[in-house]
């Protein structure tokens, strides 16, 4: 594991939240007094983390084709202590690429190449975030999913209801036992210590979750702690079920 592992973040703008409508925008009023229209990244409901009024942080791009120079990246919310978290859900599966290369994570035992976006499935239409392929050992599957919403300290996962996650779930386990296939849900944010479906908002994903694992699934929630230069790895999240 490389324990001084970080990935950072361009320069930020502090302001605060306006308003957010049509799921992918955002106006923000910056420190500067400047009043500005961001993209979203989030199409969820972003429950419990879209306070009007609320302290966010946003990332300026200098690309002439964008129509929304500006990018919601995070916003800080008071569950717990004062806390950053993730708003930008493009951004995991980056973090996460790098971390793998990085070897991170010693669950995940030895491997070699790191595939991303590779097709899988009884209909071969479903694309696996990253493969980790090693000759004579088995392909390892890793799943990730952006896991914002929180109880106290408690990360949960969905927030709303997820046919495309309930789908994942099914073809994973199809997968084994040939294959590993791993469920890494980023937490993003570094205030929870234990992780659990969010049977309130999607009882069906719980409840697949949980008999995925029975057959054989691996749960990784590893927990990120995210300030406005860096993101840091912080270990896994305890499985509170």
């Amino acid at each position: 594991m490389t324990l001084n592992w970080s990935y950072s973040f361009p320069p930020l703008y502090s302001g605060k939240l306006l308003k957010r409508y049509k799921r992918f925008l955002a106006d923000i009023e910056l420190d500067s007094g400047e009043v500005i229209t961001a993209h979203c990244p989030n199409t969820g409901p972003m429950t419990g983390v879209c306070h009007v009024g609320g302290r966010v942080m946003v990332s300026r791009s200098d690309n002439p084709k964008r129509k929304l120079a500006y990018t919601w990246e995070l916003t800080e919310v008071h569950d717990n202590e004062p806390t950053w978290v993730g708003t930008n859900t493009a951004l995991p599966n980056r973090v996460i690429k790098s971390a793998l290369e990085a070897r991170l994570f010693p669950e995940l035992g030895d491997y070699g190449k790191v595939r991303s976006e590779v097709k899988y499935g009884t209909d071969g239409k479903s694309r696996i975030d990253f493969l980790l392929e090693s000759e004579g050992d088995r392909s390892i599957y890793v799943e990730v999913k952006n896991t914002t919403w929180a109880k106290q300290t408690l990360a949960l996962f969905p927030d709303t209801v997820t046919t495309r996650g309930q789908k994942h779930l099914r073809e994973m386990t199809q997968l084994l036992p040939s294959a590993r296939s791993v469920m890494l849900y980023f937490i993003n944010r570094g205030d929870c210590t234990e992780f659990a479906p969010g049977d309130d908002a999607d009882p069906e994903y719980g409840q697949l979750l949980r008999q995925a694992q029975t057959a054989g699934l691996e749960i990784l929630p590893c927990r990120f702690e995210i300030t406005p230069e860096k993101i840091q790895y912080l270990g896994l999240a305890k499985l509170a079920w």
